[in-house]
């Protein structure tokens, strides 16, 4: 690496302090483990999130997930992991996975900064917004596959359900 492009690397903020201004104007409960990780709980419309952050200085790259409070029985994950290319076909930005120790899905995302001088409040937001918006569209196929009985098809078709008019 040249020593313009370690000084230009070096010199940009960790964005995780902009990450903890946010949460705390917020009043979002946090952990600030360490100056690389903070991690955040949020109350969702189905469940809590587990928002966790992580500040990869080497890459200049911001990695963020945002867990579901459900656990994915082994012995369902063959039919989730049908359903997590079905969901995943809807994104444009971010993923769902399934880590594979806790059976836990999650949505991930990771940010490039070099040569951004860090993200702006306005992306923060909008990449936790994003988050919890597309975790509370998908949670309910999630639920139909796990404990529904439906097939991943029939899950996504439900949860993607557009209601009209008033009951």
């Amino acid at each position: 690496m040249s020593a313009r492009l370690a000084e230009s690397h070096s010199s940009l903020p960790n964005p995780l302090d902009l990450v903890e201004e946010i949460v705390s104007a917020h009043d979002w409960p946090f952990d600030r483990c360490s100056t690389d990780e903070i991690v955040v709980d949020i109350a969702g419309q189905w469940c809590d999130y587990h928002l966790h952050f992580a500040w990869l200085e080497d890459l200049s790259a911001m990695h963020f997930s945002c867990a579901l409070d459900m656990k994915i029985p082994k012995g369902k994950r063959g039919g989730v992991h049908e359903l997590l290319a079905l969901v995943n076909e809807k994104l444009w930005l971010g993923h769902f996975d399934v880590s594979d120790d806790d059976g836990l899905p999650i949505f991930r995302q990771t940010s490039l900064l070099r040569g951004a001088h860090g993200p702006t409040v306005e992306q923060l937001e909008d990449l936790v917004d994003i988050a919890i918006t597309e975790c509370e569209r998908f949670y309910p196929a999630f639920q139909f596959v796990v404990w529904g009985g439906k097939t991943p098809r029939e899950a996504i078709d439900a949860a993607l359900l557009d209601c009209v008019g008033e009951a």
